[in-house]
Formats: structure tokens, C-alpha cells, sequence
């Protein structure tokens, strides 16, 4: 696979620095031993729960905003 079929991009990318911040305190909420630049050391479960934390507290996030409109 060559770096032009990268689906990991962010779709803003004057976001990019704050989604880099928010999964390296996502990582240290639950405890996973993420580092910048390459983590190949890290199990698929390992960085999978950091994604689908991730969204999970976007989600949450959202949920409260809407509720409070």
C-alpha cells in the first residue's frame, strides 16, 4: 500500500495537532504505553482501544451539546 491510499488523514487539518494531543491523553487514560512516531511495539487491541475510546468520548461530547440546545 502506498502512502497515497492513506485513509488515516484528518479531514481538517488545522485539527491535526489537537487529534495528535487528544489520543496521546486518551492513550494515558487507559493506560496504553503510546508514543509519538512509531508504535509498531503496541498490540492491535492495544491501539484499537485507544481508537474506539477515542470516538466513543466524541461521541459523548456531541451528545451533550445536542442535549443543551
Amino acid at each position: 500500500m502506498s502512502s497515497s491510499n492513506n485513509t488515516n488523514k484528518t479531514n481538517v487539518p488545522e485539527a491535526k495537532e489537537a487529534m495528535n494531543r487528544f489520543k496521546m491523553e486518551v492513550a494515558n487514560e487507559i493506560g496504553v504505553p503510546l508514543s509519538e512516531g512509531y508504535n509498531g511495539n503496541l498490540t492491535s487491541y492495544q491501539n484499537g482501544s485507544v481508537g474506539g475510546y477515542m470516538v466513543k468520548k466524541m461521541i459523548e461530547k456531541q451528545e451533550k451539546e445536542m442535549s443543551n440546545k
